[in-house]
């Protein structure tokens, strides 16, 4: 599916990282986060913050290869009040050098495109999902914008169906079936908004594409809950999810897509 406008990606990061930054505002930062086992909310912030500085290297230096995280300035997170400023600063900078860059400016990345815009997507979806996770630690509300929701299912699609990915991860060979479907459907969708995606299992390879059928196994459920739930955020027997059909094929289906 078409990404989202560059400008759009840019304006969310430091919008979806200022909401990160509400969430964590007053939270105890050695409390552990349950979704991101091992983890403490202070680990958590860092390690958003510390992916946009690294990001935001690699594109203001036009970075050809994998850039160590020693080559990054300012790339400890600092502990107490400090680290809110401290993800305000990072989030505003990374979007001004995707900016300046555009999208269409060639660097490294560890999957396709290799171009600049590819870190504008993939930062601001980490955060989106990483902010789930900071909510559900903190026991606060969390709702994800309807258009980034539907673009961090259709990314993580784009990622695990990959050929390349798939050649370097064995759990996700095993995602191939013989044509039994998987139907994920966005109860809430906007007016101009098709947030529904059928996946299919072949033999050779999955696909997908974003429309309304029936599968072997549905997943219904609000927008930001159906994101959750395919993200192994929110459990598939909690009330805000409904499966409909052959529940071991989507618990299959997870169980490999947990990396």
């Amino acid at each position: 599916m078409a990404w989202l406008e560059h400008e759009a990606y840019c304006t969310a990061i430091v919008e979806e990282t200022a909401r990160l930054r509400d969430t964590l505002r007053g939270s105890d930062p050695g409390a552990k986060v349950p979704t991101c086992p091992g983890w403490t909310l202070h680990e958590l912030a860092a390690h958003v913050g510390q992916a946009h500085r690294w990001a935001e290297t690699i594109v203001g230096t036009r970075a050809e290869k994998y850039l160590p995280e020693n080559q990054v300035p300012d790339y400890e997170a600092p502990a107490g009040e400090k680290l809110d400023s401290w993800l305000a600063e990072g989030a505003e900078r990374f979007a001004a050098t995707l900016r300046e860059a555009g999208p269409e400016l060639p660097v490294w990345t560890w999957a396709r495109p290799q171009q600049a815009g590819f870190w504008a997507r993939r930062m601001v979806l980490e955060t989106l999902v990483h902010r789930a996770d900071a909510a559900l630690a903190t026991w606060s509300e969390y709702h994800a914008p309807a258009e980034l929701a539907a673009d961090a299912i259709d990314e993580w699609l784009e990622i695990i169906t990959d050929p390349l990915a798939v050649e370097q991860t064995p759990e996700l060979v095993e995602l191939r079936g013989h044509g039994q479907t998987l139907h994920l459907h966005a109860t809430d969708s906007p007016a101009g908004l098709v947030a529904e995606w059928v996946i299919e299992r072949g033999p050779e390879s999955v696909t997908w594409r974003r429309e309304h059928a029936k599968g072997d196994v549905a997943l219904r459920a609000p927008l930001t809950d159906l994101l959750l739930a395919f993200y192994r955020r929110l459990p598939l027997d909690s009330d805000r999810v409904q499966v409909l059909g052959d529940r071991e094929l989507l618990d299959h289906w997870l169980a490999r897509t947990a990396f």
